[in-house]
């Protein structure tokens, strides 16, 4: 997987591609929120909650703690 800016949903549909996007990005929410450590961890990433795109600093955060979709 290419460390990158990925739009949230499709990083989601990455993880979850047989999942309709809003419901994949709901998936992936709800894993991130049951793992504290990556919650910290995309806090220090500078990532907004808004914001439409992970940057690449949290998609590798979020590949260290999930595991590669």
């Amino acid at each position: 997987m290419k460390i990158k800016s990925y739009p949230k949903s499709e990083l989601a549909l990455m993880y979850f591609p047989d999942s309709t996007p809003h419901v994949a990005l709901n998936r992936l929410n709800s894993w991130i929120k049951r793992c504290p450590p990556l919650v910290d961890a995309l806090a220090g990433c500078y990532q907004s909650k808004k914001a439409k795109y992970y940057n690449p600093k949290a998609v590798r955060m979020i590949v260290e703690f999930l595991g590669e979709p």
